[in-house]
């Protein structure tokens, strides 16, 4: 199966002013655009040619850096465009406040120990929420790893790459975490993973 780069589910002016146009265009038309590129000329003639893309994420780690780079951030970009929403943020959907609750204790502990796993992510990477043992927890991985190549589920991350978030808040990497979980999160789309992980 070739990698191909999705269409973002909404306009690049939708997010503003909390991830801008500017930022889109390069993560979007040019990042992520690499990444589809560089994967499908990486995965010739491999043995995960022709797989669906979770299994050459999980087969290719640890065993071809080339193409578990790629892909791997193939498959977190696919999921990021849809853990935004323009007006997002807000209220959580029932099972899924119920699990974080479950947890962490509270929603704010769960979002506050997310934005921490993000901001002290050193370097490139990501911060997540993952189903583990039918938890939800708050992991991070540098680079394009992502919970799935370590045993859970991922239900929400957030790119720590200075590429998602520098033109829009230069270093401030707290300040753009903050914006992401208050005014960006697609709640809706986590906890339709939630729901596939916990079947």
């Amino acid at each position: 199966m070739s990698f191909t780069l999705p269409d973002l589910p909404y306009s690049y002016d939708a997010l503003a002013p909390y991830m801008s146009r500017e930022t889109l265009e390069y993560h979007h038309d040019k990042h992520h655009l690499a990444y589809v590129n560089n994967g499908n000329n990486l995965i010739k003639g491999t043995e995960w040619e022709g797989k669906s893309l979770e299994e050459i994420v999980k087969g290719s780690f640890g065993k071809n850096a080339g193409l578990f780079n790629n892909a791997g951030q193939h498959y977190n970009h696919l999921h990021f465009w849809k853990w935004l929403k323009p007006n997002g943020g807000g209220a959580i959907p029932g099972e899924l406040e119920k699990a974080i609750v479950d947890g962490f204790g509270s929603v704010e502990k769960a979002k506050e120990d997310f934005i921490q796993a993000g901001v002290t992510q050193f370097g490139s990477g990501w911060a997540w929420l993952a189903v583990k043992d039918g938890k939800v927890i708050v992991v991070k991985t540098p680079n394009g790893e992502s919970p799935l190549v370590h045993g859970a589920a991922p239900i929400l991350g957030v790119d720590v790459w200075e590429h998602s978030y520098y033109i829009d808040y230069r270093n401030r990497r707290p300040d753009y975490l903050k914006a992401f979980v208050e005014n960006l999160v697609n709640w809706e789309y986590v906890a339709e993973l939630y729901g596939a992980a916990t079947k």
